[in-house]
Formats: C-alpha cells, sequence, structure tokens
C-alpha cells in the first residue's frame, strides 16, 4: 500500500502509521511550508550535522537567565525569518523556535514572517538526538515534496491511502488568530480540498481527512456536513492543547472524514 499525506505538519501519524503498518511499502508527505520541508529533508539527509547545530543552539540558550533568553529567542526568530541561511540553519532555527516559541506554534504574518513571541520554558529539550536519529530512519522511507496538496494526485489509484490534516477551519473569530502560511486557508479552499477528496475517491484510493467541528462554537453551522454530505462524517474527542487561555484547553469536538465508513 502507499500513504499519501499532502498536509504533513508535525507528521505524527506519519511516524506513527509507517511503525505499525510495514505492509505501507511507498509513503509520500507534502505540505507548502517551505521551511518545515526543508527540516523533513535534513533530517532524512543529514540529521549528524542538524544535531550539531541544535546542540550548539541548546547549549547557548540553556545558560542564559530569562531576560538573556527572550532576547536570544528574538534574535534567532529574526534569523530565521532571513534568507541567507543554509538548509541546516533553517532546520536547527524551525526546531529551536517550537521548542522555545509560546505554545509551540508556527504562526506567520501577512509577509510570511514567523512571529509566535517566546515561550519561558525552563528547561525546552531542544535537541532531542535519540528522536531525531529515529526520524530520520523512518525518513529514508519517504518522498518529500513541498508545494500545494492538489500536485499529490499524480499518486492517486487503488491500493492508496491518503490522511489530510489541513489548516484547520476557525471555529470561532478568536481562534483565526494562527495563520499557518501567509496565503492562509479559507472556506474556498477548504471546498477545493473537498473537490481533491472527491477527485480522488474516483481513482479507487482511501482517504481519511480530520478537521474542527464548528458545531462546537455554533449549532447552526453545519458547513462541513453539507460539505461532505456524499461521505461518511464522524465527530471524535480531541484534546485541544494550544489555547492562549487555559480553559480552552480539554476535551473538544472535531470531525472525522472519509470514502470508508468504518475507517476510523
Amino acid at each position: 500500500m502507499t500513504y499519501v499525506e499532502p498536509f504533513v505538519g508535525g507528521g505524527a501519524v506519519l511516524f506513527w502509521i509507517l511503525q505499525e503498518y510495514p505492509n505501507i511499502t511507498r509513503a509520500i508527505i507534502n505540505d507548502i511550508n517551505a521551511k518545515l520541508i526543508c527540516t523533513y529533508r535534513v533530517v532524512k539527509y543529514d540529521v549528524e550535522n542538524l544535531i550539531i547545530e541544535l546542540t550548539r543552539l541548546q547549549a547557548e540558550y540553556l545558560q542564559l537567565d530569562e531576560i538573556a533568553r527572550k532576547k536570544y529567542f528574538l534574535a534567532q526568530r529574526e534569523h530565521f525569518n532571513e534568507n541567507d541561511k543554509t538548509d541546516i540553519e533553517t532546520a536547527a532555527l524551525f526546531i529551536f523556535l517550537n521548542r522555545t516559541c509560546f505554545n509551540g506554534l508556527y504562526r506567520v504574518n501577512s509577509k510570511g514572517k514567523f512571529n509566535v513571541p517566546h515561550g519561558r520554558y525552563s528547561n525546552p529539550k531542544i535537541c532531542d538526538e535519540e528522536t531525531l536519529r529515529a526520524d530520520s530512519a523512518v525518513l529514508q522511507r519517504v518522498e518529500i515534496l513541498c508545494g500545494d496538496f492538489a500536485q499529490t494526485d499524480k499518486y492517486a489509484g487503488d491500493n492508496v491511502l491518503y490522511y489530510f490534516d489541513p489548516p484547520y477551519r476557525p471555529i470561532t473569530k478568536t481562534s483565526a488568530f494562527t495563520s499557518y502560511s501567509k496565503d492562509g486557508f479559507d472556506d474556498t479552499e477548504q471546498m477545493r480540498l473537498r473537490d481533491f477528496c472527491s477527485k480522488i475517491a474516483k481513482h479507487q484510493s482511501l482517504f481519511v481527512a480530520s478537521n474542527s467541528d464548528p458545531l462546537n462554537a455554533d449549532n447552526g453551522d453545519d458547513f462541513f456536513d453539507r460539505l461532505y454530505k456524499m461521505f461518511s462524517i464522524r465527530r471524535v474527542s480531541a484534546s485541544r492543547m494550544i489555547n492562549s487561555r487555559g480553559n480552552g484547553r480539554g476535551a473538544i469536538s472535531e470531525i472525522m472524514i472519509s470514502n470508508v465508513a468504518n475507517a476510523y
């Protein structure tokens, strides 16, 4: 079986499924975030030099007091947003910022600049050598692409499984503050993704897609129920770990969509 993940993000499903299902002989991941994809490629092809760079960043950061750490973080964030970096620097800074920014968010402004504030963690593990090497080993089985999700349509066919984890549709006005890319992912994009799901289903591919459940905030907002009415939709309980307010974290309903009724 071939596994395709057009919005790879953190890759949790990818790494789990490749370790749990040895019958998957081919895997393709894709994302529009070029810096994220650069990081995956460095982990795959040059993990030892990445570890060296992360070890340096970790040593420099952890020895500082709180005020100096914030200053150091902002300097590294500025460097991350510059263009004159090697792939190793890009990947190392991507991971460093993820481990030291507020709530591990990835957010960019309208110019595509990463702008998440400092996280103020006491002892973040910036360089996890064991995990990086394990991830590198798994990624040797993976083809890594960068671009729009639609470019993965060439892999559609029988015995192919797609998993879609796109930028979630905001369920409230205040939850829309996290822009994953400068171009955003609005309702028009959600509809384009639905059309893509219909397209690959016609090619006999299986798919599972996750998204937010608008009914959490508005009992009349049946956007996804209408959008995917031709497919199977199930609501599941998921833990929401990222929220600016503590009382906004915890269990929340999300939707799972598939062209196979018992896929989840």
